[in-house]
């Protein structure tokens, strides 16, 4: 009896302990990115601390999974529920800095995309922002026109069969429709400028639209720059395919 008494003991023990680490780890990884919103460090400061929380989160788990299997032996209801918490929550965090860092194996480390590398639309509206940004606003040339190639070889212009007028008002809603905000909508000269905001960090891209007069409709180009880092883990050009999808499907 005694013997079952401090089994019992331990296997609640660590069924708290890894459902309880895991939940500080959530908390201190969703604080990664509030941190670096409200200026509290900056954003390299913000992924270590996420980096870090993940890989405690991962020994929680382990720990979480031993308890739940002892537990599942004893038939301790109370203690498979809290220690299957804790594997759900460490998984939770995990997975999705997995498939991060796969992704970042995976894509160039570039910052910059757009459908024209030889002649990329440029900013007006937000040339102020992206010159004050650690990023700037120029362009980087044949080395990053041959990275992007090789990596997004899909990202290319959009002919439209639509007059110019007609491709920037479609252009400008689907802007406004993907959450972006709008800084200039100049349909005299065929140029739209957005800002759109990424999920947790809050980082900001900017997005430059060029339209102008192809044959009998209208050629649409446009640029995806992120305002800081080195490489942007994919989030520039999968914002490209996403607005050319949504425009070309209701051209």
């Amino acid at each position: 009896m005694p013997s079952n008494d401090s089994s019992g003991t331990v296997t609640a023990g660590l069924a708290w302990t890894g459902a309880g680490l895991a939940l500080v780890c959530a908390l201190i990884a969703a604080s990664s990115g509030l941190g670096y919103q409200m200026g509290v460090w900056h954003f390299r400061t913000g992924f270590t601390i996420l980096r870090w929380s993940v890989y405690v989160a991962a020994g929680a788990g382990v720990i979480a999974l031993v308890a739940f299997a002892l537990a599942a032996i004893r038939r301790a209801g109370v203690q498979v529920a809290i220690s299957a918490a804790g594997v759900a929550i460490a998984i939770a965090l995990v997975l999705p800095a997995w498939n991060l860092q796969r992704t970042a194996s995976q894509v160039p480390r570039i910052h910059d995309i757009t459908t024209d590398t030889v002649n990329p639309p440029q900013f007006v509206a937000l040339l102020p922002v992206r010159q004050k940004a650690p990023n700037g606003a120029a362009y980087g040339g044949a080395k990053i026109a041959e990275a992007q190639k090789a990596a997004y070889p899909d990202i290319k212009p959009a002919l439209l069969k639509l007059a110019p007028a007609q491709a920037f008002q479609r252009a400008l809603a689907e802007a406004r429709d993907l959450g972006w905000e709008i800084v200039a909508a100049e349909q005299a000269q065929g140029r739209i400028e957005a800002t759109a905001t990424t999920f947790w960090f809050r980082f900001r891209d900017d997005v430059v639209i060029r339209i102008v007069p192809h044959g009998d409709g209208s050629r649409l180009d446009i640029r995806s720059m992120s305002r800081v880092g080195r490489s942007d883990l994919g989030a520039n050009a999968k914002r490209i395919r996403v607005f050319l999808k949504h425009l070309q499907s209701g051209a």
